[in-house]
């Protein structure tokens, strides 16, 4: 039965929670409506929107959690601009100067300029007298975005607007685990497996004196620590590595007794790197063949049968990836930072491999390698591309697929999301051989049925 909703039903935080709502319905001012109105079209072609931005918004409370999953749920950037653009005028009259704030801590000055000084706005310059400081220069390659004055509450969410996505793992239901798990590989060990990070991001300057710093890099190991931890991994980071150090944790990695209890690994490589390789600290090269050759059927039947996760952010070659323009698409599209990439040098890859002898016992006999999944920063060839704040373009991307869509996704298609969305990104560093820059990511796989991490959920038997 549906009842009138009448005010002697609210009391206590049921009434703080009403006014909110009362307050929220009278929407966006009249005159900051028309604005958004008026650029909307411009706004659409050129707006960006990433989870700095949104969880900008969330901050402020101008954005819910569903409201942020929703619009970050969409599959191009146009899409998720309009939707954004549909939510912003019905949640108060401070999703305004809120959503200007955001666009500046986001390094879109330009867009927004274009909302604070149209006609419309004529006699109000402060509007956004407290996001906006006119003194301070344009955002240049390593300059650092200003930041508005938060409050106390918003201290929680963000003390960084440069920070990555950090919205929890969204967990997966019982009924989609049910439906999901006789086709797919069994994923309810808890831990789910071992997750290895090996990020190289200070080279010593006298054995590797062309292998710049990774500025940045630091940022994408605490990422994927935080992410996969969150995901049931038990994960060991090992920073700035030497080619032998690398082999010799790979190698102490694959043995893990303890992989015989589990039900699957995951191994991050971040580093300089070539086509097939990447570098230790010490300038040497790490053949990724001979990586995917130690966790294979043969070097580590503890892990048959059971999927093994790549992730290798490297150069795959110098080449930059200057991007073409689509004849049938918008203008251009905008970057919400400067981005950098990763310097890089050719290097040979390595052909051997061990081989081992057929057993003459009359067994199931497997593939020397399958049930393996890689995905690369970028194509055969070409640069990776790296934020000096934020991390690198596809860690960014990884993350906020996995916490978002882990839950209902496999990890194939969650690696094709990654690839859209790096797709539409672009450098943004006028003046620079990087402006607008592009990059593509890809990944390989061997993978035998459906991928689903099925996160926080853990089966009652």
């Amino acid at each position: 039965m549906i009842r009138n909703f009448c005010r002697s039903d609210i009391s206590g935080q049921h009434r703080i929670n009403f006014y909110r709502s009362k307050m929220l319905e009278c929407g966006m001012l009249e005159r900051d409506r028309l604005t958004l109105r008026r650029q909307s079209a411009v706004l659409c072609k050129q707006l960006v929107v990433d989870e700095i931005l949104i969880q900008s918004l969330q901050a402020d409370d101008i954005l819910t959690e569903s409201m942020a999953e929703s619009i970050m749920a969409e599959q191009t950037s146009q899409k998720r601009s309009w939707r954004l653009l549909l939510l912003l005028p019905k949640r108060g009259p401070r999703a305004f100067n809120s959503f200007c704030a955001a666009l500046r801590d986001t390094e879109q000055q330009h867009l927004c300029d274009l909302l604070t000084q149209s006609p419309q706005k004529d006699g109000r310059e402060t509007h956004v007298e407290r996001f906006v400081d006119s003194s301070l220069p344009l955002p240049t390659q390593e300059a650092i975005a200003p930041k508005r004055a938060r409050t106390h509450d918003s201290m929680e969410f963000s003390l960084d607007a440069d920070s990555p996505i950090t919205t929890p793992v969204l967990p997966c239901t019982s009924a989609f685990y049910l439906s999901h798990c006789q086709q797919s590989y069994r994923m309810n060990s808890s831990p789910r497996g071992f997750a290895l990070v090996i990020s190289n991001v200070t080279f010593d300057a006298c054995a590797a004196p062309d292998l710049d710093h990774r500025k940045g890099g630091e940022v994408d190991d605490e990422v994927l620590r935080k992410v996969f931890t969150e995901l049931d991994y038990l994960v060991t980071v090992h920073r700035n590595l030497p080619a032998q150090g690398m082999k010799t944790c790979i190698e102490n990695f694959c043995r893990l007794p303890e992989h015989r209890t589990v039900d699957s690994c995951v191994v991050c490589l971040l580093s300089h790197g070539v086509e097939g390789a990447v570098y230790g600290t010490d300038g040497q090269l790490l053949q990724l063949d001979w990586i995917f050759e130690a966790f294979d059927n043969v070097h580590c039947p503890l892990l048959q049968n059971k999927p093994k996760m790549f992730f290798i952010q490297a150069c795959r070659g110098d080449e930059m990836d200057c991007g073409v323009e689509q004849v049938d698409g918008p203008a251009r599209t905008c970057s919400p930072s400067c981005e950098q990439r990763d310097a890089g040098r050719e290097g040979q890859g390595s052909g051997d491999s061990r081989q081992r002898g057929d057993v003459g016992r009359p067994r199931i006999k497997l593939p020397q390698r399958s049930d393996m999944i890689c995905g690369f920063a970028s194509l055969k060839g070409t640069a990776a591309m790296r934020n000096t704040k934020r991390g690198s373009w596809f860690i960014q991307e990884l993350n906020t697929a996995l916490r978002l869509h882990a839950r209902d996704t496999h990890l194939a298609d969650i690696l094709v999301q990654v690839n859209g969305r790096i797709k539409e990104r672009e450098g943004y560093a006028p003046g620079t051989a990087h402006h607008r820059c592009k990059e593509m990511s890809e990944f390989t796989s061997s993978l035998c049925k459906d991928l689903y991490l099925f996160p926080k959920y853990q089966p009652q038997y």
